[in-house]
């Protein structure tokens, strides 16, 4: 349907208006979603290989005329437009099922669904409760903080960034730039799968990220009793620098903002972590013992 017809259901004022909310739309998601990775734009310009300019024109809502094509085409057809650009092999009836099932449930009741198939088919309490996984931001003391309590319960440390390069045989620097970022993904995912098969008690500190890719991070609530290292944006970046990284700060004078814009994507992912522990303003100590009482308690399902 060229761009220029109108369907008989909207006027020409409507169609324009739909149109630019359609665009609208997709620039947010793009935008959310380059955020949940903690990806600048450049970094996206990198890896899909579209110019840093017109990812700025889709952030925008000023997308091209193919999606709106492709939009009015499901739209005639009664279809979601992501069935129309779904890759992925067709699902079984069961999957079908499953999916109509579950996609007008309210969250809480998708979460107490989730937690009740986590118990009951992938992982007993027991082993869940004998794997702490940390999670946060950069600057979130997971590090420091693992490897304090690893020693604490005598369990090993396992920082799985650094298992990621090890099983790649090249830093994470050197892995994006081969790879790009699916690249990084499947390393993580085979080893947290690794991990839980060959480790039955240990204290894992994750990459930030790792809340982006729901099938890895399913993996680790289902797997690992999981703790939220909480700061304020601002505490995040002091600690990043005390570190000695200068690198968040160089040649973006919009970090602060991107930190923050990162923190809100990511938050209500975090928030499905067994525990929250907010540790601004806190010392080293004063979390440390903090963690500890956490780590004492019984998680209890999420409603």
């Amino acid at each position: 349907m060229p761009l220029s017809a109108q369907p008989k259901t909207l006027g020409a004022d409507s169609l324009a208006e739909d149109d630019a909310a359609a665009l609208a739309g997709l620039g947010t998601r793009i935008r959310q979603a380059r955020a949940r990775r903690g990806m600048t734009r450049r970094a996206l310009a990198l890896h899909s290989e579209v110019s840093e300019r017109y990812l700025a024109h889709l952030e925008g809502g000023e997308g091209n005329a193919s999606f709106l094509v492709l939009r009015r085409v499901a739209l005639a057809l009664k279809l979601p437009l992501a069935e129309l650009v779904d890759e992925r092999p067709p699902a079984s009836i069961e999957w079908a099922l499953l999916e109509q099932l579950l996609k007008d449930q309210p969250t809480a009741s998708l979460q107490r669904i989730r937690h009740q198939l986590q118990r009951e088919v992938v992982h007993s309490e027991h082993l869940r409760g004998a794997r702490v996984a940390l999670i946060g931001l950069r600057g979130a003391g997971k590090s420091t903080l693992g490897a304090q309590v690893a020693a604490h319960l005598d369990r090993p440390f396992i920082e799985l960034d650094r298992e990621i390069e090890v099983s790649a045989g090249a830093s994470l620097e050197e892995i994006f730039l081969l790879y790009g970022q699916a690249g990084y993904r499947r390393h993580e995912m085979r080893c947290l799968q690794r991990l839980i098969e060959e480790t039955p008690r240990c204290v894992i500190a994750t990459g930030g990220s790792i809340v982006s890719e729901p099938a890895t991070y399913s993996l680790l609530l289902t797997a690992c009793t999981t703790v939220w290292l909480k700061a304020s944006p601002e505490e995040h970046m002091a600690r990043v620098v005390a570190q000695g990284d200068l690198r968040p700060m160089s040649g973006n004078a919009e970090a602060m903002d991107d930190l923050r814009h990162i923190l809100l994507e990511r938050a209500d992912r975090y928030a499905q972590a067994d525990f929250t522990l907010d540790t601004t303003g806190k010392s080293l100590t004063t979390t440390f013992t903090a963690l500890l009482d956490l780590l004492s308690t019984p998680p209890i399902a999420k409603e």
